[in-house]
């Protein structure tokens, strides 16, 4: 059963998706080289409640944290903890709010101090193929269309793209039809209709498309252990162009401040 969402009930949404991006913005401050993803990830849970919110992650499928905090290997779902950060580290951080009964959640890949061309390169185009795959979340298009455009940029740069974790609907659950991959063939899968919204979330690899569990039973990490990112937004289906409910906006404010 696939629920599209009403004018009302996206405006209502907007704001825990925009609350998301405020809480990344929070971590933006503080990650550093020697900063712990366990003192992020407090940092996070104390500024959701304060903002009248639930953290949406911490007790769904038993899980332990407000952050899911993937470093370098690690794909998604890395828990938080007491290592600290190094100098050249990527973190893909993962946040998810309840609020007035709607969820939001969204990612951001962050460098760790000065990190090779090589990442930057791989963050850029994993950021890129999210705007491409924004593009074509409107009505008329289809499922298949998102993931082709996430699959082929990423490809084209002889990166990896995952195939066994995607994005998925979003609303009064975490996770609701439908599942929205990072890959595809242009006109194939669900119509998109206006009223769906959807989180997006390209995970994409250096180099092989293949992954491992950790022995965690949590983390996702790329199976060669090269670096991966990990960038999400939600999004609204619309007639003609998707309204983005998530923003970078926030968290990009305070990385330029700090340079």
């Amino acid at each position: 059963m696939i629920y599209y969402k009403t004018k009302e009930e996206i405006e209502i949404q907007r704001q825990s998706c925009l609350l998301v991006g405020k809480t990344l913005a929070e971590v933006a401050k503080l990650i550093k080289p020697g900063v712990t993803t366990s003192y992020l990830d407090k940092i996070a849970e104390e500024f959701i409640r304060d903002n009248s919110a639930i953290p949406g992650f911490k007790g769904l499928y038993d899980c332990p944290s407000t952050l899911l905090c993937s470093v370098n290997d690690a794909v998604v779902h890395g828990l938080p903890t007491d290592r600290p950060l190094e100098n050249g580290d990527i973190v893909s951080v993962d946040c998810g709010v309840l609020m007035n009964e709607f969820y939001g959640d969204s990612a951001y890949t962050f460098e760790i101090g000065e990190v090779s061309e090589e990442i930057k390169k791989l963050l850029e185009v994993t950021k890129e193929s999210l705007t491409f795959a924004i593009q074509n979340a409107v009505a008329g298009k289809r499922i298949g269309d998102i993931g082709y455009a996430v699959q082929s940029h990423a490809e084209n740069n002889g990166f990896g793209v995952v195939r066994e974790m995607v994005g998925h609907g979003l609303g009064k659950k975490m996770h609701e039809k439908p599942e929205v991959p990072n890959y595809g063939r242009r006109g194939k899968g669900l119509m998109l209709k206006e009223g769906l919204v959807i989180a997006i979330e390209p995970m994409i690899n250096m180099r092989t498309k293949d992954i491992i569990q950790d022995e965690d039973g949590w983390t996702i990490k790329t199976k060669d252990g090269k670096p991966s990112a990990h960038f999400e937004h939600d999004v609204a289906v619309m007639n003609g162009k998707a309204d983005v409910l998530s923003t970078f906006e926030y968290i990009e404010e305070v990385l330029k401040n700090k340079k």
